[in-house]
């Protein structure tokens, strides 16, 4: 729509008490009227209203299936921001594993303890300046006392590799690892898990997109992610038995079921006593989530990983 077409925005704010009345006139049954105002009072109504839109049979009036229940709704948003913070978990053991990866294999394959700082290590000079830019601001900034011995007792401009690595986000992380010239660096790291160096870049990058999702609250459980991430074709059994892999039109592979199965394939290397597979299925479970609005195929609980 162009800007000519476009219409100003005039509708006025509502009252919580209102936003009920709203829901209930899509035909959502609310019981407790003063615990709904409560909720969107602390909710936000859009955020809320979006936990609306699988129960609805037609999206144009936002008119609700018969028989749904604010707390079928409220049931789905508790789910998805459970779910989050599972994620958030199991991200959070992944990233300080990969940092640790880069910062060992690097090292030790270049032989010095500032390989971030030789261009040459990195491919595309345009990214490792740029990057190096932030690294170095964040550098700066940092209170962290282990950064302020090394930024005040030593000349480098940037401390050694195992210790700038964990000023890096999830994203950072991601771009640097991309950007290593070697395939051989990229495989030497990769092979911590097992998986070819292109599809621990495709899905460092992917994990990021995920991470800053779900930190920033954004929902996450029938999410399409607009880039699918590069599947492996070879490798573990466990892994490739476990993933979804249907024709690459099929919004499926963009939406959480791939996402949650890698990450519990890296889960089970890096953190076997995690319990997270049992987490997320009790998470499931206690919610009675449908989960083919994941992108899960009806028999995932059969393959290999999630037995």
């Amino acid at each position: 729509m162009t800007d000519q077409n476009k219409i100003p925005f005039n509708k006025p704010p509502k009252t919580f008490s209102e936003q009920v009345t709203i829901l209930k006139s899509h035909g959502l049954i609310i019981q407790d009227t003063n615990k709904a105002e409560f909720y969107l009072s602390q909710l936000n109504y859009y955020r809320l209203a979006a936990y609306c839109i699988p129960f609805e049979t037609d999206h144009d009036t936002h008119q609700i299936l018969e028989g749904t229940t604010f707390d079928d709704v409220l049931n789905l948003y508790t789910f998805d921001r459970e779910l989050r913070l599972l994620l958030m978990d199991a991200i959070e053991r992944i990233e300080v594993s990969l940092r640790t990866q880069m910062a060992y294999q690097l090292s030790h394959r270049h032989n010095t303890s500032h390989p971030h700082l030789v261009s040459e290590t990195f491919k595309d000079d345009r990214k490792y300046q740029n990057g190096r830019r932030k690294l170095e601001h964040e550098v700066n900034q940092s209170d962290e006392d282990f950064i302020c011995h090394l930024r005040t007792k030593y000349k480098e401009d940037l401390p050694p590799i195992w210790a700038v690595v964990e000023l890096m986000t999830m994203g950072q992380l991601s771009k640097w690892f991309s950007n290593i010239s070697q395939r051989s660096d990229r495989m030497a790291i990769s092979q911590a898990y097992s998986l070819n160096e292109a599809i621990m870049t495709s899905f460092c990058e992917h994990l990021s997109l995920v991470r800053n999702k779900a930190a920033h609250h954004a929902r996450l459980w029938n999410r399409v992610f607009p880039k699918q991430m590069k599947l492996p074709k070879n490798g573990p059994s466990d892994l490739i038995n476990s993933l979804l892999n249907l024709p690459n039109e099929n919004r499926n592979l963009k939406k959480l079921y791939n996402t949650l199965t890698i990450i519990l394939y890296i889960m089970n290397i890096i953190s076997p006593e995690h319990h997270w597979k049992s987490r997320v299925k009790n998470l499931i479970k206690t919610h009675d989530i449908d989960t083919t609005k994941m992108g899960f195929p009806l028999d995932w609980e059969t393959r290999p990983l999630w037995t």
